[in-house]
C-alpha cells in the first residue's frame, strides 16, 4: 500500500544511499521497489540478490551493462511516491519545521502513524 516499514534520518547533504545502508540490512519484504539513486551492485542489489530478494530498480542509463529489471512490478512505485506527498500535507514535516533531528523524526513517525490509521 505504500506506507513505510522503516525511517532513517540522514544530513540534507546526504546521498540516498546512505539511508539504503541503515534500512536495506532490516528488509523482511521479498521485493525492493527503488528508483535510480539506488542502483549500486555493492551496496544495494547484490546484498539483497544473496538474501534471495527480487530487486526491482532500473539502470542507470549510463551503466556500462544494463540490468533487467520487471516493468510491469516497477509501476508500483507510485504507492512510495504518495506516501510522500501524503507525508508533506502535514506543514510541520513539510517545511522542515522542527529544529532538532530528534524532534523533526518524531514529527514524522508521529504522521506516519496517523497516515497508518487512514
Amino acid at each position: 500500500m505504500g506506507n513505510p516499514l522503516g525511517f532513517f534520518l540522514t544530513g540534507g547533504q546526504a546521498c540516498d544511499l546512505d539511508g539504503a545502508d541503515h534500512l536495506i540490512g532490516d528488509l523482511e519484504a521479498p521485493i525492493l521497489l527503488a528508483d535510480k539513486g539506488y542502483d549500486a551492485d555493492a551496496r544495494v542489489i547484490a546484498p539483497l540478490v544473496k538474501a534471495g530478494k527480487q530487486v526491482v530498480i532500473p539502470p542507470k542509463s549510463n551503466r556500462k551493462v544494463q540490468r533487467y529489471y520487471d516493468k510491469s512490478l516497477y509501476k508500483a512505485r507510485h504507492l512510495i511516491e504518495n506516501f510522500f506527498e501524503k507525508l508533506k500535507h502535514y506543514r510541520a514535516i513539510a517545511t522542515r519545521y522542527d529544529k532538532t533531528a530528534v524532534t523533526f523524526l518524531g514529527a514524522i513517525h508521529l504522521a506516519a502513524s496517523l497516515i497508518w490509521l487512514k
